[in-house]
């Protein structure tokens, strides 16, 4: 205990950085043999007159149950009337702290909602069924704690109620209790807890993060809005512009926007059957935390009527990141899939690239007689989605395009022959034929493209023998 005191300066007010619901939390630096370290020290306010489950409910929890994003009890203590539990510091408090703040970017706030389902999947589903199930009854955002790196610690285990881990679903009948706005209304009327009320809170907790505010409203000092409510309609309603904090929209892209408040707006459904489970939340955070990422990655913005001084309305259409110095273009389409486009260049590293006027790539590749070697790596496609492999050229500079077209190839070994072929003229004036087309099973894919034999039924314009290929692209097939 005196440890504790001189940490804490006899629990000094300025050492205090918080309020629990059964006492203050201070900080201040213990002593280990690696030398001194800052921690958080949980004080039992024994005025309140309980406390005391919670306190040995903490203390078996956290024993119990590791993960790197909950919060670590260090050491717990009873000394006389003091009770006090010891805990990592979480230098920069808690969430709610930071909801309206600026500088927390759309993408770090992915990245702790990621991990904070990472954290209650492990609750609710243990490995192997080593332990039984835990479901925490008090997830909110003042609850998440986030360490001098921004990783976040789910805390205060006080309320939390073990189940069996072997059953599919867990409903245990208990006092209610949790925290208005947060609690799920099911539990709340029913008095039935079950995994599906830590998802409806998470829900919530979602909705606060892209919305930037807390889910309640307080007015001298009474509780007088929850505001759940509206969040639901207006996604029903698809009037989300009205709610999502105004300065998150510039950096949100598109997938990764959609991909979250989907999966928020299932979390915080009536109905337990309606909501996922955590190992789906999860699934589909870490999804919109990577569609984010990539947008965010690309390494530059073109401007094609900048670039060429010349208006290029397909360019702007098709809005994009150039990547690999200049050899792939990425978007994203209104579906939260990615299109990838990659430069003939990057296919056939050793023949010799030509500068080519309104091409979407700096250089293109000619075709000659003896036909090309193409081997094309994707890097970003969106699993489970059917995608149509488009070559992408055209017979000379000039404006001559024909459509009917003769292509022979092979792919993978396996050959593919149009005797003709109608290919289509894009508005940026290149023609585009498609190969193939298949399922994706992961981001990444290789393929060997065998260009045998390419040239128009228009028999002046083949003989000027002239075949340009700009890139093969991969885009999703429209629903």
């Amino acid at each position: 205990m005196e440890h504790i005191l001189f940490a804490t300066n006899n629990f000094d007010p300025i050492m205090k950085i918080g309020y629990g619901g059964f006492g203050s939390v201070y900080k201040g630096e213990l002593s280990y043999l690696s030398g001194r370290t800052m921690v958080a020290f949980k004080r039992l306010d024994r005025r309140l007159g309980q406390g005391n489950i919670e306190f040995w409910k903490e203390v078996m929890m956290l024993s119990k149950y590791k993960h790197e994003n909950l919060v670590s009890l260090l050491h717990f203590c009873i000394e006389d009337d003091e009770m006090i539990l010891v805990y990592e510091y979480a230098s920069r408090g808690s969430l709610d702290r930071y909801l309206k703040d600026p500088c927390l970017t759309w993408i770090q706030r992915l990245k702790i909602c990621v991990e904070v389902a990472r954290a209650l999947q492990y609750l609710h589903d243990p490995i192997l069924g080593t332990q039984q199930r835990l479901l925490h009854r008090d997830i909110k955002s003042a609850n998440i704690l986030l360490d001098e790196n921004w990783i976040a610690k789910v805390s205060d285990f006080g309320l939390s109620k073990i189940g069996p881990a072997n059953q599919p679903q867990t409903f245990i009948f208990s006092h209610v209790v949790g925290t208005p706005g947060y609690c799920d209304p099911l539990y709340f009327e029913t008095g039935v807890l079950s995994k599906e009320s830590d998802v409806y809170s998470f829900g919530v907790v979602l909705f606060e993060v892209i919305c930037g505010r807390l889910c309640f409203e307080y007015h001298n000092p009474q509780l007088t809005c929850i505001l759940v409510p509206k969040w639901r309609e207006c996604y029903d309603e698809k009037r989300l512009d009205e709610i999502i904090f105004l300065d998150l929209r510039e950096q949100m892209d598109h997938g990764s926007l959609t991909s979250f408040v989907d999966i928020a707006y299932r979390c915080v459904k009536r109905t337990r059957e309606e909501r996922p489970k955590m190992a789906e939340v999860l699934k589909e955070l870490e999804f919109a935390h990577q569609q984010q990422e990539i947008y965010e990655n690309m390494i530059e913005r073109v401007d094609y009527e900048q670039l060429f001084g010349v208006a290029c309305p397909y360019y702007e259409e098709v809005s994009g990141q150039l990547v690999d110095n200049g050899k792939t273009w990425f978007t994203i389409n209104k579906d939260g899939e990615t299109c990838e486009m990659i430069a003939a260049t990057k296919c056939v590293p050793s023949d010799a690239p030509q500068s080519f006027k309104l091409s979407r790539f700096f250089n293109v590749i000619k075709l000659i007689n003896r036909g090309i070697q193409l081997k094309v790596n994707t890097q970003f496609l969106t699993p489970q989605v059917t995608y149509t492999i488009n070559l992408v050229f055209c017979f000379d500079q000039g404006n001559r395009i024909r459509t009917d077209v003769s292509c022979m190839y092979t792919m993978d070994e396996a050959s593919h022959y149009a005797k003709t072929s109608n290919a289509t003229v894009r508005e940026d004036g290149w023609l585009e034929i498609a190969l193939y087309q298949f399922t994706s099973c992961q981001k990444k894919h290789d393929f060997d493209i065998l260009i045998t034999s390419l040239w128009s039924l228009d028999a002046s314009l083949d003989a000027i023998n002239e075949r340009f290929i700009q890139s093969i692209e991969f885009w999703p097939m429209e629903n």
